[in-house]
This record gives C-alpha cells, sequence and structure tokens, in this order.
C-alpha cells in the first residue's frame, strides 16, 4: 500500500503580509533547535560560560555604582545604589540583548536563507527566546544579591511585595515586543542599508542614556516627563524597578503611551520585515 503523496508549495506573497501562525507553529521544533543553538553557542569555549550572564550586569553594576553614585553623587531615588542599578540593568538587557539578536537577522543569516525554506521570523523568536533563559539567570542573581543585602542591613526595608511579582512576565512582553519590533524595523533597514549596522550600536548606546537605567524618572524636571516618556522603554524600567524594589515613579498616561509606541513599531515592524524578506536573498 502506497503511502499518500505530500506536497508543500511555496509561493511569494504580495504586498505586506502579516503573521501565518500555522506556519510558524510548524516549524517549532526549528524554533527549539535554535533556541538551543543561540543559547549554547553565546559563549562556547568560553572560562565562564553562562556565568558571564551574572558576571557582566553584576560587573556593570559595580561600574556604575562607582562612577555614578559616589563619583558623581546621582541620586537614586531612596534606593541602595547596587540595587538601584542592578535591577534597571535587569529589564534593560534584555531588551538590549534582544534588539541587537533580532536587527542582525537577516544579514548574519544571509548564507542560511540562500539555501533552505522556512519562516523567516524564526530567528528573531529563537533569540528573543533565549534571551528570556538569560533574563531568568539575572533574575536568580538579583535575588540572591538582594537576600544578602537584606540579611547584611536588617534596618533596611527595601525589596518587592511578593505578589507584585506576577506582573513581572507582564514588563517582560512588553520590552519583548518592543524590542522585537525595533528590531525587525532596524533589520529590514539594515539589508538595504548597511549603514544600520553600525548606527545600531551606536543607537544603543545613546537609547541606554534616555533611559532611567542610571537617573530614576522621579529626579527628573516635570515639564520634561512627557520627553522622556516618549521613550517607551523608560516605563517597562521604571515598572520593573517598582515591582521588585517596591520603590519606582509609575505613571498611567506614559505607560499607555509606551504600550500604544509599542503594538505600532511591533505590527509595522512585521509587515515592514516579511515584505523585505522576500527580495533580500536575491540582492545580497
Amino acid at each position: 500500500m502506497s503511502l499518500p503523496v505530500r506536497e508543500i508549495i511555496i509561493q511569494p506573497t504580495r504586498g505586506f503580509h502579516f503573521l501565518d501562525w500555522r506556519e510558524l507553529w510548524a516549524y517549532r521544533d526549528l524554533l527549539r533547535l535554535l533556541v538551543w543553538r543561540d543559547f549554547v553557542t553565546k559563549y562556547k569555549q568560553t572560562l565562564l560560560g553562562p556565568l558571564w550572564h551574572i558576571v557582566q550586569p553584576l560587573f556593570t553594576t559595580v561600574i556604575f555604582t562607582v562612577v555614578f553614585s559616589i563619583v558623581a553623587q546621582l541620586p537614586t531615588d531612596g534606593l541602595p545604589p547596587t540595587l538601584f542599578y542592578l535591577c534597571g540593568l535587569l529589564a534593560w538587557s534584555y531588551f538590549s540583548q534582544t534588539f541587537n539578536s533580532t536587527a542582525s537577522t537577516l544579514t548574519a543569516n544571509a548564507g542560511l536563507f540562500g539555501k533552505v525554506y522556512f519562516p523567516r521570523l524564526i530567528i528573531p523568536l529563537a533569540g528573543l527566546t533565549s534571551n528570556l533563559i538569560s533574563f531568568l539567570i539575572q533574575l536568580v542573581s538579583f535575588f540572591t544579591v538582594l537576600v544578602i543585602y537584606r540579611w547584611t542591613h536588617p534596618g533596611v526595608i527595601v525589596g518587592p511585595r511578593w505578589e507584585a511579582i506576577l506582573f513581572v512576565p507582564l514588563v517582560l512582553l512588553h520590552l519583548a515586543a518592543l524590542s522585537l519590533g525595533v528590531g525587525l524595523w532596524l533589520a529590514a533597514l539594515t539589508a538595504k542599508f548597511r549603514d544600520f549596522t553600525v548606527l545600531a550600536g551606536f543607537l544603543l548606546q545613546l537609547w541606554l542614556y534616555v533611559t532611567p537605567v542610571i537617573l530614576p524618572l522621579a529626579k527628573v524636571p516635570a515639564e520634561y516627563h512627557l520627553i522622556v516618556g516618549l521613550n517607551p522603554v523608560t516605563m517597562p524600567v521604571e515598572c520593573m524597578r517598582y515591582l521588585l524594589l517596591g520603590q519606582g515613579w509609575v505613571n498611567p498616561s506614559l505607560l499607555g503611551i509606551s504600550i500604544l509606541i509599542t503594538i505600532f513599531t511591533l505590527v509595522t515592524g512585521i509587515l515592514i520585515f516579511r515584505k523585505v524578506e522576500r527580495t533580500f536573498v536575491d540582492v545580497i
């Protein structure tokens, strides 16, 4: 008895098309494989391996504490400087890592795209998921530092209301959607203009200094709150600090603006990425 012949016809789409959820689901095994590949190969042949996920933010926190708190004496909204910077970097690191991995999707995988077909969005989704593993490792290190601090400073009350931790995944979803949307825009632009490869690093560095990772939003003059709030990363960072440390400046209006910008960026990012991916291999 002969088995039925199954044919898969791959045809180019026309115009702007959004996600094909059934196609993405059909390639879920590839997604799992790429997530594992991204996580393992990132620190392959290094001495510390995955411990770099812990060492890097801790080392950056020490530098920030010395430079901005001790030397520059910038306020940290009444929070211990170490916990203030470490919590801010927790949110920022996930955003920046996902942004970087997504922005290089087309150029870094051009050879693979030219050999075999699969939904191109699998690559940035794999990067987003593997960075989630890094975030969880860093979150454990954050709570470790928090416990040590509370043990060595029994008179200082700092830390989360534990029911508030349930909202951390929502903030993480916000950061994931925003970093994916901006990254897809930059990936599409990089496919046409390679200058954006250099611009990505500069943009990310500049973005850090206009995000309340170093200076709390509560210390920004009121007349500049709307300007700072137009930075869509501002509210997720402040929300993360509020949920994990019990103190932060969360404005519902600015949070709503950030969510709207995130939705717009993600939707348009997916549309422009899907349009560019059709012809990218032909022009490299």
